[in-house]
C-alpha cells in the first residue's frame, strides 16, 4: 500500500464546519451537561457517535495507584467500556509502562534520568500488557502490543509497516495496544508524550475520532481548582483558546503530559481532519457515545500525506542544510524538490534517510525532510547541477538532496 492510499479516505472531507465561538459550560454545580450540549455542539457530536475507527488514549494517572502500581480495577473499568463499542475498530494508546515499573523497582516517583526510565519501562511494559491481556480475556478478546518510536514512523518503509501491522490486527480481530517503545527510545527519537503519539496514530490508521482520557474532565479556561473557572464544552479552532491557561503534568508524578500536551495533540489531530474528545477516564462511555461530556474539538483541516504529519510532528532533525533565496522560493512557493544547486551550507552529522531541517540564510527553518545523502557528501555537491555531478561522480548523484515527497513545510 502506498503512503497516499494509507492516508486516503472519506472521513477527511466535510469537516470544516465551525461554531462562531467557544462554548463554555457553567461552573461546577451551576449547570447540567445537557445545557452545555445545547445548540450547534449537539450536531458536532454526531461525528463522535458515528465514528467507526477510533483511537483512545489513556494516561498513566488513570491506570495506576498513588504508589505507582497498576490498579486492576481501573484497567478493568476501561476495558469494560472498550469491548462494548459494537461495530467499531479501536486502537488503545496506553501510557503506564514506566508507572507500572516504579513499585517493583522500589521507586516512589518517575525517575528524571532516561536510563532509569528505560529500566522502569522494561519492567512495567510486561506488567501492563499482562494486565490488559487478562482483562480483555474476560470477554474472549485477544490483545496485540505495538511499540513505536518516532524514528520507526518517520521513515517511508517503517511508516507503511506500522500501518499494515495495525490494519492486520484489526482484520484478525485483535485489539491493538500501542505505546512508545520507552525501553529503547532516546531523547532524540522520543515522541515526548503519548498524547502526541495518539494523535499521530489516529492519522496513521485513518481514524474517524481521537478520544483523550485522563484524570481531568475536560479543558477549563483556568485552573479547575479555582472558583469560577469553566469547562470549555467545544473548541472550533485555535482562536477559541486565546487566553486559556494550560496546566502541566499532574501531582501524581507518574506521567509526562499535562493539559498543554493534550491541546497540542488535539491541534495535530483536528488539523488532519480528525475530531477529538477530551474527557476523564470515568466518562469514557459517554465520551465515546457522543454525549455532551468533556471538551469536543472540531476538525479544522483535511488529511495530508500520511508520513508528512509524522515528519512534521514526530521527527527530530539530525542536522540542517542552508538554502539560498531561490531555493527557498522554489520549495515554499512552487512545491519543488531541493537540488544541490540551491544549497549554500550544511550543519550537523547525519546519514542518508534521516530527517533534517531546511533553513533560509537567516537560520529560520522553512521545511523538514528526509535527506538522500550523508552530511559528509554534501559539501562537494553545494551549488552544482545534478547533470554536472552525474558526469563527475556517477549517476547516483543525479538526484535531489531532498525529494518533495519527503518534505514538509513548517509554519512560520
Amino acid at each position: 500500500m502506498s503512503d497516499a492510499s494509507a492516508a486516503a479516505g472519506p472521513q477527511g472531507a466535510g469537516r470544516s464546519e465551525r461554531s462562531p465561538r467557544v462554548r463554555r459550560s457553567e461552573p461546577d454545580g451551576a449547570a447540567s451537561d445537557a445545557s452545555a450540549a445545547a445548540g450547534p455542539q449537539g450536531a458536532g457530536r454526531r461525528e463522535v457517535a458515528e465514528a467507526r475507527r477510533v483511537v483512545v488514549k489513556i494516561g498513566s494517572s488513570s491506570l495506576t495507584t498513588a504508589a505507582g502500581g497498576l490498579d486492576a480495577d481501573r484497567v478493568d473499568a476501561l476495558v469494560d467500556v472498550l469491548v462494548k463499542q459494537d461495530g467499531r475498530q479501536i486502537v488503545l494508546v496506553s501510557s503506564g509502562a514506566i508507572a507500572a515499573g516504579l513499585a517493583p523497582l522500589g521507586l516512589s516517583r518517575r525517575p528524571a534520568d532516561l536510563a532509569r526510565q528505560q529500566a522502569a519501562a522494561s519492567v512495567g511494559q510486561g506488567l501492563l500488557l499482562a494486565r490488559y491481556t487478562a482483562s480483555f480475556a474476560r470477554y474472549g478478546r485477544r490483545v496485540g502490543q505495538v511499540l513505536l518510536t518516532s524514528d520507526d514512523t518517520s521513515r517511508r518503509a517503517h511508516y507503511r509497516n506500522a500501518y499494515r501491522t495495525l490494519d492486520q490486527l484489526f482484520a484478525m480481530g485483535v485489539f491493538p495496544v500501542v505505546n512508545e517503545n520507552d525501553t529503547v527510545a532516546t531523547d532524540e527519537i522520543r515522541f515526548g508524550d503519548n498524547d502526541r503519539l495518539a494523535a499521530l496514530v489516529a492519522h496513521l490508521v485513518r481514524a474517524d475520532l481521537l478520544v483523550l482520557l485522563s484524570d481531568v474532565d475536560g479543558l477549563y479556561d483556568g485552573d479547575p481548582s479555582r472558583p469560577g473557572t469553566r469547562r470549555i464544552a467545544e473548541v472550533a479552532g485555535p482562536q477559541d483558546l486565546a487566553g486559556v491557561e494550560l496546566g502541566r503534568a499532574g501531582r501524581a508524578g507518574v506521567g509526562t503530559g499535562g493539559m498543554a500536551t493534550k491541546v497540542e495533540a488535539a491541534a495535530i489531530a483536528t488539523g488532519a481532519g480528525i475530531p477529538v474528545v477530551l474527557a476523564s477516564a470515568s466518562q469514557a462511555a459517554d465520551a465515546l457515545s457522543g454525549a455532551p461530556t468533556g471538551t469536543f474539538f472540531r476538525s479544522t483541516g483535511r488529511r495530508s500525506a500520511g508520513r508528512l504529519l509524522w515528519l512534521a510532528h514526530a521527527s527530530a532533525p539530525r542536522g540542517a542544510v542552508v538554502l539560498d533565496a531561490g531555493a527557498v522560493r522554489a520549495i515554499t512557493e512552487r512545491g519543488s524538490s531541493l537540488l544541490p544547486a540551491g544549497i549554500t551550507g550544511v550543519e550537523g552529522d547525519f546519514a542518508a534517510g534521516e530527517p533534517i531541517e531546511l533553513r533560509d540564510e537567516s537560520g529560520r527553518a522553512v521545511a523538514r525532510g528526509l535527506v538522500n545523502f550523508d552530511a559528509k557528501e554534501i559539501p562537494q555537491l553545494i551549488g552544482r547541477s545534478t547533470r554536472e555531478l552525474a558526469r563527475e561522480l556517477g549517476p547516483a548523484y543525479e538526484r535531489e538532496v531532498v525529494h518533495r515527497d519527503d518534505l514538509v513545510l513548517l509554519r512560520a
